[in-house]
């Protein structure tokens, strides 16, 4: 499907990006085509992250135009290539947004996420803002949904809260009692608030929006900053006194130089910190205080999705009821509504994740 032209009488409705920054627009485009080892899916929902703004823009060189966005998704397999073995037609599935190859020497050590020889639907292929979507890798990379969660919370696990859940659990190892401040409270921003309050942590929720923290307050935080301007030091200078004192964990869900760097002062000795929004082109080489993370021995992480054999954990405590993340769903559009939604991102003051249903 990657890269097909667009013939009007056939095929599946999409929503297709002929020119970065150019509003997409709902077209027919050619059905995809299964890969041998993996499946086609009809897309039942998939929601709208600012990964797909970036894509839009121009920010992600694997992007090729025409351009079919979208990678938050859930739906049932309508098509199973020749060398998949777990998986057949009628399955409810959702994935990570990592296709993982699942051969290599990092595969092999469980670390999917980060796979050299990854792709990703609506990035290195056309996506799921689409009727139907082709996946790689199916055995690797399928989750199935559990009986009872609708596609809606299903397709807003396969980025933004399967990357909180990880980024909270692994790489911020956030323990009861811990303080955590979140910069950011979109969808990843509030997946990482409601997964650390589950843990047990006191969480300082940190967003410029009004509506954004009220629910972030309703996803477990404690107390909640507005950053005021971009200033690193006067930010994490609020953050530190919300929170009593430097936090253990502080995770940047925005993606800016001033959000990681606040991040990292606001940490007390020994914290760690952990990067979930993308820095792209001119800040992709921002700057950390280096000085303070050798001097208190910071921890910096980098977070980038979860694998599909570690979804099990998260889905029992949804099932246990300990993370409901149906409630950080804002609103559900149809397809012809994606363009808008994408095009207001960077500026929605809404609270809570838009999720499409083609």
């Amino acid at each position: 499907m990657a890269g097909a032209g667009v013939r009007e009488d056939v095929g599946v409705r999409a929503l297709l990006i002929d020119d970065f920054a150019a509003l997409p627009h709902v077209a027919q485009v050619p059905d995809p085509v299964c890969p041998p080892d993996g499946v086609v899916v009809r897309v039942a929902a998939t929601g709208v992250c600012r990964s797909d703004w970036h894509a839009w823009q121009g920010h992600d060189d694997d992007v090729r135009l025409p351009h079919v966005p979208g990678h938050e998704l859930a739906g049932t397999v309508v098509e199973v290539g020749a060398d998949v073995r777990g998986w057949v037609v009628g399955d409810v599935v959702t994935v990570p947004f990592v296709m993982a190859c699942g051969a290599c020497a990092t595969c092999r050590a469980g670390e999917q996420q980060v796979c050299p020889q990854q792709t990703q639907p609506g990035f290195t292929q056309w996506g799921s803002f689409a009727e139907l979507v082709a996946l790689d890798h199916a055995d690797t990379n399928l989750v199935r949904v559990p009986d009872g969660m609708s596609p809606v919370t299903a397709a807003a696990l396969g980025c933004r809260f399967a990357t909180a859940y990880r980024a909270v659990t692994v790489h911020a190892g956030v323990r009861a009692g811990d303080v955590v401040a979140v910069l950011g409270c979109g969808g990843v921003g509030l997946s990482a608030v409601m997964v650390a309050a589950a843990a047990g942590a006191d969480v300082v929720a940190v967003d410029p929006s009004p509506a954004a923290r009220e629910a972030a307050l309703a996803a477990g935080a404690r107390a909640t900053v507005d950053p005021g301007a971009d200033v690193p030091a006067e930010l994490a200078a609020r953050i530190v006194a919300a929170a009593g004192g430097g936090v253990h964990a502080s995770l940047d869900a925005l993606g800016s130089p001033a959000t990681a760097q606040a991040g990292v002062l606001a940490l007390r000795r020994r914290g760690r910190h952990v990067q979930v929004g993308l820095l792209l082109r001119e800040d992709a080489w921002t700057a950390l205080p280096m000085d303070r993370v050798v001097a208190w021995e910071l921890s910096v992480h980098g977070s980038h999705g979860m694998a599909a054999h570690e979804y099990p954990a998260m889905l029992a405590a949804i099932a246990a009821g300990r993370l409901a993340p149906a409630t950080l769903v804002g609103r559900t559009i149809g397809l012809e509504d994606a363009a808008a939604a994408l095009a207001g991102l960077p500026s929605a003051g809404g609270a809570g994740m838009t999720v499409v249903v083609p």
